[in-house]
């Protein structure tokens, strides 16, 4: 893999070209002091002040008795250190507010490559909804996930030069609560051509799914040939789109060939061996039966970013995952 494959798949990188086909989004570079407070790890956890008086939990209620015991007293060894203030980042938050009333009020953000899934159990709606800069400030800090973008973006390149790329970005999605995750789908692009579809939330059997699958294939099909077949720059990628009630697709990202992308009901040695060839059929998969659902994987980073290497814990996991799908599989085939 090389550098310039994994910067293809930065959202302000493609997001241009397909934001008629994606979902709508404001993305602003973010300032480097912003960058260092969100990888700043020695001091205490401070939000930065909001100049527009904003609560990232809005919930909390404030007892200023309790506050008391966190003031040090006159006279006490720790004069000398007087605590840090709260960071504040002005600009920055009008942009944020700005672009949040125009996406509709509520929106969920990401950096270059991720979002902070790791840290929705933190907010008060215990998702990545949200509706100020607070939380948005909240859920980054909150995330070990960003590292990855901020520290390990090209760990898998061959050709790597950086830790890090130049320049950071928030992107601000708009947030749509009727999202379902069975129409999510990881799209898998080999010499140009697409050769697999999965399902992406493989914990779960919808049997919708298997009355609509052969017509959400060719939906998909035909959206490839015509909106990305040789728009975007790599050979070797994977893009996830989502299905819409009125059967639109929606490309929700772009991630690398290999490496940290997971290759959900798929693995990796075996979309290695297809062809790529044009005119060949393209696989698809789904979870066609309960006894088929994978394992969840709650982890502290993405599910894309995940150490799947050869001999780490995460391939063993994956690897024993992977027989007892296929043996529960072929019970179920013996017992139909």
């Amino acid at each position: 893999m090389k550098e310039e494959e994994v910067n293809r798949c930065q959202i302000q990188e493609w997001y241009p070209r397909f934001k008629s086909v994606s979902i709508k989004t404001q993305i602003h570079e973010l300032p480097e002091p912003f960058i260092q407070y969100l990888l700043d790890d020695s001091s205490l956890f401070l939000l930065p002040i909001s100049i527009s008086n904003d609560d990232a939990l809005p919930n909390r209620v404030h007892k200023p008795e309790e506050e008391e015991d966190y003031q040090i007293s006159e006279g006490s060894e720790d004069d000398s250190e007087p605590p840090s203030p709260p960071p504040s980042f002005p600009e920055l938050e009008l942009k944020i507010k700005e672009s949040i009333e125009s996406l509709g009020g509520a929106v969920f953000p990401k950096l270059n490559w991720s979002a902070p899934k790791d840290s929705a159990w933190i907010s008060s709606t215990g998702s990545l909804r949200c509706t100020n800069f607070s939380e948005i400030a909240l859920l980054l800090r909150s995330s070990d996930s960003l590292i990855h973008d901020l520290c390990h973006a090209y760990d898998s390149c061959g050709d790597k030069s950086s830790s890090r790329p130049p320049s950071f970005f928030l992107a601000l999605r708009k947030w749509y609560s009727s999202i379902r995750p069975e129409m999510e789908f990881r799209c898998f692009v080999r010499g140009h051509n697409l050769v697999g579809i999965s399902q992406r939330e493989v914990t779960t059997f919808y049997p919708l799914l298997l009355e609509k699958k052969n017509y959400i294939e060719r939906l998909i099909q035909e959206f490839y040939e015509a909106i990305v077949h040789r728009k975007f720059g790599s050979e070797n990628y994977t893009f996830d789109v989502y299905v819409t009630k009125d059967e639109r697709i929606k490309i929700l990202d772009f991630n690398p060939w290999g490496a940290f992308t997971l290759p959900m009901l798929f693995d990796w040695e075996e979309l290695e061996e297809t062809s790529g060839e044009e005119g060949k059929t393209v696989d698809f998969r789904i979870v066609e039966n309960r006894c088929a659902v994978r394992p969840g994987l709650k982890t502290a980073v993405p599910y894309d970013y995940l150490d799947v290497g050869p001999g780490s814990g995460w391939d063993q996991f994956l690897r024993s995952a992977d027989d007892e799908y296929q043996r529960q599989t072929r019970s179920t085939e013996a017992g139909a």
